[in-house]
């Protein structure tokens, strides 16, 4: 039990913000995974720990309390022993206390070792969960932590600019990079030509109206929209 306790006061005292650093500086949470592992394999471990003290505790103390009994019987007989006049019988029943009480006082101090003991794993057990609860929630948050520091560095991988891939050194990526610059740039002047187009088409629109305006006008003066109609 020593060896267990030494190990789980070893993962209770485990400094929780080193290993969030850790986790932080390595970009994962390899680090704090393995400690909620060996948290829950001694977890499991502190668990029949102390079911199997707190049933000897309960062991210790029957039979404790079944000496106490019997050397309680024992001193009520040497009483009665001595007033029958019976020394002989009041001698053989003294020294059967005395057996019986150094007995007792063995399981005494068993069973106040053994409460002891008890006391610590419970104790032990109780942090130890505390403590892997404690984990977990940090475990949680700093996987949303991570997974945003992910995202923002392919955000500014992507939006990384042209330039500074044509100035890497790598002449693969300057022509890929030049070559994407063409292509934006051919985009963008065409972009621009049916820009230009769309313009001289409403132009040629608005003018034909115009003109369709004017030679109305005249047909009405001339009554050739009248003539027509009639």
């Amino acid at each position: 039990m020593a060896s267990l306790l030494e190990k789980v006061n070893t993962l209770i005292s485990a400094n929780l913000h080193w290993m969030v650093d850790q986790a932080l500086k390595q970009n994962s949470i390899a680090v704090i995974n393995q400690y909620i592992r060996e948290v829950e394999d001694n977890l499991d471990d502190l668990t029949d720990a102390v079911a199997t003290v707190g049933g000897n505790v309960k062991t210790i103390r029957r039979k404790r309390d079944e000496f106490q009994a019997r050397a309680d019987e024992l001193d009520r007989n040497i009483d009665v022993f001595l007033k029958e006049g019976r020394d002989d019988l009041a001698a053989a029943a003294q020294s059967k206390l005395n057996s019986t009480q150094r007995l007792l006082e063995t399981y005494n101090q068993q069973l106040e070792q053994m409460q002891g003991e008890y006391q610590n794993l419970m104790s032990a057990r109780l942090k130890l969960e505390a403590k892997l609860t404690t984990i977990k929630q940090e475990r949680e948050e700093l996987e949303a932590l991570l997974e945003l520091a992910k995202s923002k560095e392919l955000t500014a991988k992507t939006m990384k600019s042209l330039d500074d891939l044509s100035g890497v050194g790598d002449a693969d990526v300057a022509r890929i990079a030049d070559s994407i610059r063409t292509r934006l740039d051919k985009a963008s002047a065409d972009t621009e030509i049916r820009a230009q187009t769309l313009d001289k088409q409403m132009d040629d629109i608005l003018n034909k109206g115009e003109l369709d305006a004017q030679l109305a006008a005249r047909k009405q003066r001339l009554g050739l929209s009248a003539s027509k109609a009639g």
